[in-house]
């Protein structure tokens, strides 16, 4: 009678369990699924805002409406910290965050993507993310978040220039600039180095920023700084393309929902984040040609810089900050696809 009482209460934990699992991820026990995917662009124009668009089109349709994605641009947070925070509590489901913001989680082995001139060309770029060292800092991040992050893919945010109230000859032309740049990390390091100030100035204040000299200049890709436009401010009108970094961008989903959904639709949300990688990067690289004329044509000045003084720089920051986070063998392959 006991082993029969025991085997029963196994039976009922078991079955109180699936239904546990089954709930989370299919709350109404229909077979469907809701998906909050966001980012942190408030554009409706924007890359991202394409990549998350094909994504919904995807795995609706290739759900037959049993996946329902709801897509915001900045409508739950225009801080990636509020994005990352909001993916670990189960606010939302899929966001898009960069290497700096990852390493508040403690994973600080994504931040070497985001080495100024780690990459030297797109080409170079696309090597490595879509190789075996993406697939392998893929890995870094499941395993490290304890599975609270799975990535679904790597996008682009362009190539980032500097823009600011002169333009940049030489490496001494950026002492004592203060420049609206991530404050700490390898970024703020390199940017130190160089001579500028680092400033944490927000983005959604960034082009007030400008507009009224709290700060000097920045640095981003086209798309992204000419849809806030920025270079119609006094301190944001010379652009210098000192191509320092080939963007990345991390896709990610909360794993432990993911494994939480049918076989079918991890499928069709696998698919569906491809097409989006795919979708978002070409509109990128069409939208840095695009941005870069409309700049022009709105009274921006662009000049071009010798990058060599500046990749001398580099160089040592990123084999310092490889050692310091045990990578030497991740930044070794990188630069072999070179």
């Amino acid at each position: 009678m006991k082993k029969v009482i025991c085997a029963f209460i196994l039976l009922v934990l078991s079955s109180l369990v699936l239904t546990a699992c089954t709930d989370q991820a299919d709350p109404n026990g229909d077979g469907k699924i809701k998906i909050i995917a966001a980012h942190n662009q408030t554009s409706p124009e924007n890359p991202y805002q394409a990549g998350l668009l094909k994504f919904k089109e995807i795995a609706e349709k290739e759900s037959n409406g049993t996946i329902e994605v709801e897509v915001h641009a900045g409508t739950i947070g225009t801080e990636e910290s509020e994005l990352v925070e909001k993916l670990q509590l189960g606010a939302a489901d899929i966001v898009l965050v960069s290497p700096g913001f990852m390493t508040q989680t403690g994973i600080r082995e994504v931040d070497l993507f985001s080495a100024p001139y780690l990459f030297n060309s797109y080409e170079h770029w696309l090597k490595v993310v879509d190789g075996e060292v993406g697939q392998e800092m893929a890995e870094i991040i499941n395993e490290k978040s304890n599975n609270s992050f799975k990535l679904l893919g790597y996008w682009s945010a362009g190539v980032r220039h500097f823009y600011g109230k002169k333009p940049i000859e030489s490496i001494s032309d950026l002492k004592g600039m203060s420049l609206r740049t991530q404050t700490s990390g390898v970024i703020g390091d390199f940017w130190k180095k160089v001579g500028s100030i680092p400033s944490s100035i927000s983005w959604g204040e960034l082009y007030q920023g400008l507009q009224q000299d709290v700060v000097d200049s920045s640095e981003n890709a086209y798309p992204f700084f000419v849809q806030q436009a920025h270079h119609t401010t006094p301190n944001g009108k010379y652009i210098t393309e000192t191509a320092h970094d080939f963007t990345t961008r991390f896709l990610l989903i909360n794993g432990e929902k993911f494994d939480q959904y049918t076989m079918e639709h991890q499928k069709i949300i696998l698919n569906a984040a491809e097409e989006s990688v795919q979708a978002e990067r070409a509109a990128t690289n069409k939208q840095d040609v695009e941005y870069k004329e409309k700049a022009t044509e709105e009274g921006a000045v662009v000049n071009k810089i010798d990058r060599e003084p500046f990749i001398e720089i580099a160089r040592p920051i990123q084999d310092e900050f490889a050692e310091e986070i045990e990578a030497e063998d991740m930044l070794k392959d990188i630069r072999e696809l070179e």
